[in-house]
């Protein structure tokens, strides 16, 4: 950033204090704490984890409260800050199997192993307003009744391939490097564990207006939810030291299977092919996103041709992540008084040109049709 005025910083400081002022809103209301926006407001500070590639409530709350409420300029905050924080090693992949399961619903099985369970969600709410919800208290609802019964639950596309109607799940080999985004610019082609690494930190809107759109017909796909589940699972870590893995805690995710139809082709069978989504809280909406696109993204895997933006893996990743996005277009706010001055001058001289060119060709004009006459 750079000020090309007089007092420029001054106005910059009144600007800071103008914000943090804004940002604290009216003196005879209590200031909100970070506990309220971490519990009462969770599906955002889940989408700020996400998007910022960081899991952390406390820090997610924070800067919600510091972006009031923006939420890109929120999960930049906490990617500026990610970059600052150390880095111990990588964990072991997450097995999802073995999730404390919140939530989990399948489109394609009724009866399944383990039961569907619907959790908390707006699925089955009615679409109004609720006035008991206005005011700083409000009434007490009902406690929901939560059993402790540990049912396995073993995953739908596990029941498919068993009949192997479905393609593998792609497991890496063991010992096999996992690409960082964060650490290397990203290359095309890219690898899908890269690519998938982009989709979790896209933009939830641009991910879901890609996904819309393969349902629309930009793309060959049919999609069936294979399911859904949120829920809590360990994250575990290999000690050098001590030669196995201990667990350092647990993360909330959201799982998402996408099952989709392909005829066959040469490069495959008939079968049914996955898509896959994964992120950081609750954000059912964005996982199903994330698979259809993660799906779409797969055609030349399956011999398919490239016909639409869903399936152009540079179009997808290249604009996907908000925090770029917001930089290249926030940037135009910026400054610019030199380079604008240059493209005036030259429309002035070009409107002058064409100004004298057409004068030119009227007076010819005049002219023939006076010697014609």
């Amino acid at each position: 950033m750079y000020v090309a005025v007089k007092g420029g910083e001054r106005a910059i400081r009144n600007a800071h204090r103008l914000l943090g002022d804004k940002r604290r809103g009216p003196r005879n209301l209590p200031d909100i704490t970070l506990d309220q926006i971490a519990t009462q407001l969770a599906l955002s500070v889940d989408r700020i984890m996400s998007e910022g590639s960081l899991y952390d409530r406390d820090l997610a709350a924070l800067a919600m409260k510091q972006a009031r409420g923006d939420l890109i300029e929120a999960i930049f905050l906490v990617r500026a800050y990610r970059t600052t924080a150390p880095r111990f090693g990588f964990s072991e992949p997450l097995d999802t199997a073995k999730m404390t399961v919140e939530r989990r619903i399948s489109a394609t099985f009724k009866d399944l192993p383990g039961g569907q369970l619907l959790g908390p969600t707006f699925d089955y709410t009615h679409r109004l307003l609720d006035p008991t919800l206005e005011g700083a208290e409000c009434e007490e609802g009902e406690r929901a009744e939560v059993t402790d019964e540990d049912k396995p639950m073993p995953r739908v596309t596990d029941l498919l391939a068993h009949e192997d109607l479905i393609e593998g799940d792609g497991a890496a080999e063991n010992g096999a490097p996992v690409g960082d985004l964060t650490r290397e610019p990203l290359s095309f082609p890219a690898e899908r564990d890269l690519r998938l690494q982009a989709l979790a930190r896209g933009d939830e809107g641009f991910l879901l207006g890609l996904g819309y759109s393969t349902q629309r017909g930009y793309s060959r796909t049919h999609p069936f939810v294979g399911e859904i589940r949120i829920g809590t699972v360990e994250v575990e870590m290999e000690i050098p030291e001590l030669g196995f893995s201990v667990s350092i805690g647990e993360v909330q995710v959201t799982e998402c299977q996408m099952i989709t139809q392909f005829k066959g082709s040469a490069k495959a069978p008939p079968q049914f092919t996955r898509g896959y989504g994964l992120v950081f809280g609750q954000a059912e909406r964005k996982a199903m996103a994330m698979s259809l696109v993660d799906r779409a993204l797969r055609a030349r895997d399956f011999g398919e041709d490239v016909v639409a933006p869903a399936q152009d893996e540079e179009f997808v990743l290249s604009h996907s992540d908000n925090v770029q996005s917001t930089g290249f277009v926030e940037h135009l706010k910026l400054p610019h008084y030199v380079d604008f001055q240059a493209e005036l001058d030259l429309v002035r001289r070009m409107r002058s040109e064409y100004e004298t060119r057409m004068s030119a060709e009227t007076s010819g004009t005049d002219a023939n049709r006076e010697a014609a006459e």
